[in-house]
């Protein structure tokens, strides 16, 4: 029992167990509001008005519901009569849901040696195609081993000649640079 400082009228208030999740962690529930008053909506979305806290929270156990804030920026914090059960199931559904349809870009990586023989670039070509075709963007790195990276010059023409074969399905991302004992560019799927 809960004596009302305001009205003085005392209030039975059953206390009802409520586990936090991840998703819930922010939201505040029943006896966890704790401002003076509170903009109420029902279950079918109708404002109740404003009304002080103490007589939201007896309201949501006479319809035995819960007394969730959605709103707590809003001046007074809003409120709605709901089952927090069922609000928190439709919440981690619609994250799901939303998690589903993002799209998560690949980064294939092609690798070459400056000595690499011309059919073999054409099977690495033939490769990356068929990764851009995916949407997958595609690394193309050359690795340089003991003395051959005194002549990077060699690997350059060699992607730019991977580039050209390419053509038209890949836009050149990343233009070749060095890293380390490597020389990369970046290729991601042109127009279809």
């Amino acid at each position: 029992m809960v004596i009302c400082c305001a009205c003085g009228q005392a209030i039975i208030l059953r206390k009802r167990l409520v586990t936090t999740t991840t998703a819930a962690k922010n939201t505040r529930v029943n006896e966890m509001i704790r401002v003076r008053e509170v903009r109420v909506i029902d279950e079918e979305g109708q404002q109740l008005g404003i009304l002080p806290t103490y007589e939201a929270i007896r309201l949501a156990q006479e319809r035995s519901v819960d007394l969730v804030e959605v709103a707590p920026n809003a001046v007074p914090p809003v409120c709605r009569l709901l089952d927090f059960g069922k609000f928190q199931y439709e919440r981690q559904k619609k994250e799901r849901e939303a998690r589903r349809a993002q799209k998560v870009i690949e980064v294939k990586e092609i690798r070459l040696r400056p000595r690499t023989g011309e059919h073999d670039l054409d099977v690495k070509v033939r490769q990356s195609l068929a990764f851009l075709e995916e949407g997958a963007k595609v690394r193309v790195t050359v690795r340089f081993r003991g003395r051959e990276i005194t002549h990077p010059e060699i690997a350059r023409e060699q992607l730019a000649e991977f580039a050209e074969k390419v053509g038209e399905a890949a836009i050149i991302e990343q233009q070749p640079a060095m890293e380390g004992p490597n020389l990369f560019m970046m290729l991601s799927p042109g127009k279809k």
